[in-house]
């Protein structure tokens, strides 16, 4: 059997004090989150905050994205989650300062070992770095990162590192052109 990478985690225990904390976390998002008014985002930081999301300021999760974990989310300062975005995170999801990430995208940090026959459960950390944007409907596979300021275009499957200051976009995802900002 092959060992997975040094940054792989084998996948949580889903012991009982885990199962416990996703069920009231489940309760707590039904019945704080899900029917939230739009410019609520504070109420909704402070909720998650309380299970352990470590969000920075002017953080807008809106009430219809979906979290796994919120303890292992963290978002800095003025990251935006969609409505319908999806963070699948049963390993840590890192967003940077200033990320987007648009409505009905999935970041999915577990997947499976294909090729062991018991078929483990194995996770990896997804990293998206300061100023990059997801764009609507995108799937970033466990372990990806997403450098500084790229932009993911609409339906991209990301399954590699993507590179800074990139506009990238397909499925598979690759690098298209530089990203340059206009200045102002």
């Amino acid at each position: 059997m092959s060992q997975p990478a040094p940054d792989t985690f084998r996948g949580p225990s889903f012991s009982l004090g885990n199962r416990l904390a996703r069920a009231v976390w489940g309760i707590a998002y039904l019945l704080l989150i899900r029917w939230t008014p739009r410019p609520c985002h504070g109420w909704r930081a402070l909720v998650l905050r309380i299970f352990g999301a470590k969000l920075g300021s002017r953080c807008h999760i809106y009430a219809k994205a979906v979290i796994w974990a919120p303890w292992n989310l963290q978002a800095d300062d003025e990251c935006g989650v969609a409505d319908g975005a999806i963070l699948y995170n049963q390993a840590p999801i890192r967003l940077g300062r200033r990320v987007v990430i648009s409505q009905g995208s999935h970041l999915c940090t577990g997947t499976h070992d294909y090729e062991d026959p018991a078929f483990p459960l194995r996770c990896q950390p997804i990293i998206i770095r300061d100023q990059a944007w997801i764009a609507a409907e995108c799937f970033i596979h466990p372990g990806v990162t997403i450098g500084e300021g790229a932009v993911i275009g609409a339906r991209s499957v990301v399954i590699k590192d993507m590179p800074a200051w990139m506009v990238c976009a397909g499925n598979p995802c690759a690098p298209i052109k530089p990203r340059a900002l206009k200045k102002q």
